[in-house]
């Protein structure tokens, strides 16, 4: 079986993406999702039938072989050794993305971002992908975890997308049931197909907010960072290169306030370089006003690392007695 993989408008190509067909899997939807951006316009065809597998420009999950320059991206040969610097074993996804990765990262961040990058950031950015989203779909595929990360994750949730047993018993026969299993395929690769765009967009947004942060308006003796724009990621660039910085104010376009933010001490970390005071958690407007003293307060979280006032004095004077506070 044949189709095309959406009613988008293509280059025109002849080639033809060849994997198994029957239930999919998160290795191989994430796969066709790459080659797909990498090579626009291609064919998919779900079959186990070897020489039509053969006869494919590429060939992902099936095929017995593993030869990028001839296209053929599987795993499950007797003999595959392949695996990460980690120890991480390939499957289908990682296999295509070692290989195609920064070439999707690159066109994905100028077709879909508007920011053409150089071959070391669209490399950058594929290993970062890899580390944070790939390598656990192989892991998953593999067998190395369950369902990775987390207990319901990215495998858990591609996987889904397949038919039930109640869907195919409702299809009423072989051929019905792999027609709706295509169906399922394609909307699954148009899921991940987001998920890679958003991934790419998110880093390429944080590479570009790097200077801005460096850059940015330091206040009460370098212990306040101010940025215009609260939707930039500044976290890691304020943990690793402003060691001095405490607290971050910065101005939320979309809900026209200030936001003021703790520094989060280390990576994936709650804990921060300094709380907001602790007489201040939870409270909102009147009552978070009549504590601090700013008449535009707006609110505190009960976990002490974000509050917000109306106007950026009000932001800046929570902020200097945060500083002077004990806790």
């Amino acid at each position: 079986m044949r189709r095309r993989f959406t009613m988008r408008a293509f280059s025109g190509s002849d080639m033809i993406i060849a994997t198994h067909s029957g239930k999919f899997h998160a290795d191989d939807v994430w796969a066709v999702a790459v080659l797909d951006l990498v090579f626009p316009g291609c064919t998919l065809l779900r079959t186990r039938d070897p020489e039509l597998i053969r006869q494919a420009d590429f060939a992902v999950d099936v095929g017995g072989t593993w030869d990028p320059p001839a296209g053929r991206f599987d795993h499950h040969q007797k003999g595959f050794s392949g695996a990460r610097q980690s120890g991480v074993v390939y499957a289908s996804a990682g296999l295509v993305w070692k290989t195609h990765g920064p070439r999707c990262v690159a066109l994905v961040s100028e077709t879909r971002v508007g920011h053409t990058l150089t071959e070391e950031q669209a490399r950058e950015i594929s290993y970062a992908i890899d580390a944070d989203l790939v390598q656990y779909l192989d892991m998953s595929d593999t067998g190395a975890a369950r369902s990775a990360p987390g207990g319901f994750g990215l495998s858990a949730v591609i996987s889904g997308f397949n038919p039930t047993w109640l869907d195919e018993q409702r299809a009423g026969s072989v051929a019905a049931a792999e027609e709706l299993r295509q169906v399922q395929f394609l909307r699954a690769m148009e899921f991940v197909t987001d998920i890679i765009v958003n991934a790419v967009a998110y880093r390429v947004g944080a590479l570009l907010s790097i200077e801005q942060v460096r850059n940015a308006e330091v206040l009460e003796d370098g212990r306040v960072l101010f940025l215009e724009n609260s939707a930039m990621p500044w976290a890691a660039v304020v943990r690793n290169a402003m060691p001095n910085v405490l607290f971050v104010i910065s101005y939320s376009v979309a809900e026209q306030r200030y936001l003021l933010h703790t520094v989060p001490a280390a990576q994936d970390s709650f804990d921060a370089r300094k709380d907001l005071p602790a007489a201040w958690a939870g409270l909102q407007g009147g009552e978070l006003a009549a504590v601090t003293g700013v008449p535009d307060a707006l609110f505190c979280h009960n976990g002490r690392f974000i509050a917000a006032a109306r106007s950026f004095d009000g932001a800046l004077r929570m902020a200097q007695l945060a500083l002077a506070a004990e806790s």
